[in-house]
């Protein structure tokens, strides 16, 4: 159920309180925690994604194509080699960063790119062997059918407990103009607007929902996104929960399931950009499932993390979800079965362009903004 009236109310009450914190301090508050932050790694160009190995290594990408390690605390300054040819234009360039769950044994990592192709660019990932702070082995085991101009990559990736890699693919910018119908996002003949599922080396598993259908893709397992940037497992319920980018308002949150369409951009919550002209006849329609939480205005969503540490106790359980537009760090409070929002309260506003939220080994939560590298928050006692 989504709650629009509390979770409006309590964004603007929270923005204001987390803003008691000026821009000079380190020291935050928020309902359930006081906290500060501490910078990790400084002078980085547009961090997209942040991730560790077991050796306590921490990986960093940057979005002109270059992956960086912070070893012992320290941001080395050679960045690794062997990564993948990027397109840095607009958009584009070199986002997720993930390791294999088994990495301990086998080395891989995987990365995700945009990969020129002919004139346009499309999202396509690969995995290698990174050992020694290079990367060896390369193979592409995706490249999305979605071509087009250099936004709306979507490019996140997730593995669950099943080790099924989860990747998102935008709808490429493509305009919602005439038969929304027809939009390549509701077209399941091309990865525009999708997230797909895949075996750990880009097998397609046999039990995808579109499987044998001749008008859809196999490695389809949702459809209807617009720009999942976020995306993240459930420690507990398993449940794949996916962030995208509304358009002038209408940022969402979403449980992903097999065979589901989320409706852009038949419906939606959000206005064109600039004159703020409808694009939705509707905000629901039965077949296409609405979000677990949205927010309008946008916070332009990037990243998405699930707590389950103990360094913040109260807020186990809960989604932290970056803001571009906005500028913050988002905490969705979450339902005890897991499954829906409740409320949503807005930290560091006014930080800067927050790209990624993950948590680290020891339980401390780690955001990656575009000005001022990559931060720790930890509770202040």
């Amino acid at each position: 159920m989504i709650r629009r009236v509390l979770l409006a109310l309590s964004s603007c009450a929270l923005m204001a309180v987390a803003s008691m914190s000026t821009a000079q301090s380190s020291e935050y508050r928020s309902m359930l925690h006081d906290f500060e932050i501490t910078p990790v790694a400084e002078g980085l160009e547009v961090p997209w994604s942040m991730a560790w190995l077991p050796n306590g290594d921490m990986l960093i990408t940057e979005r002109p194509g270059r992956l960086r390690i912070v070893r012992n605390g320290t941001l080395l300054a050679a960045s690794v080699e062997g990564t993948p040819e990027v397109l840095h234009e607009g958009q584009g360039g070199l986002f997720d960063v993930v390791p294999h769950p088994d990495y301990a044994s086998n080395k891989f990592v995987y990365l995700s790119f945009a990969k020129p192709v002919g004139d346009g660019s499309t999202t396509a990932v690969v995995r290698g062997k990174l050992e020694n702070d290079r990367i060896s082995d390369l193979e592409t085991i995706y490249q999305a059918d979605s071509e087009g101009r250099n936004g709306h990559y979507g490019a996140r990736m997730a593995f669950d407990a099943e080790g099924y890699l989860f990747i998102s693919t935008g709808d490429r910018q493509a305009p919602p103009a005439g038969d929304l119908a027809a939009h390549q996002a509701q077209d399941l003949s091309n990865h525009a607007g999708t997230i797909v599922r895949l075996h750990d080396d880009g097998r397609v598993p046999s039990d995808n929902p579109f499987i044998g259908r001749r008008d859809a893709l196999p490695e389809i397992y949702s459809y209807g996104h617009r720009n999942p940037q976020s995306l993240a497992v459930h420690p507990v319920t398993g449940d794949v929960w996916a962030g995208e980018h509304g358009p002038q308002g209408g940022d969402e949150l979403n449980i992903v399931a097999p065979g589901v369409n989320f409706g852009w951009p038949v419906v939606g919550f959000g206005v064109n950009y600039g004159p703020g002209r409808p694009i939705h006849a509707l905000q629901q329609q039965a077949g296409m499932e609405g979000p677990k939480h949205y927010w309008v205005p946008s916070i332009a969503t990037s990243g998405l993390m699930i707590y389950s540490g103990d360094l913040f106790p109260n807020w186990k359980g809960d989604i932290f979800v970056g803001g571009l537009r906005g500028q913050l760090l988002a905490r969705v409070d979450i339902s005890d079965d897991g499954k829906s929002a409740v409320m949503d309260e807005s930290l560091m506003v006014g930080i800067g362009r927050v790209r990624d939220v993950r948590q680290g080994p020891e339980g401390a939560i780690y955001v990656a903004t575009e000005n001022k590298g990559v931060l720790k928050l930890t509770p202040n006692n």
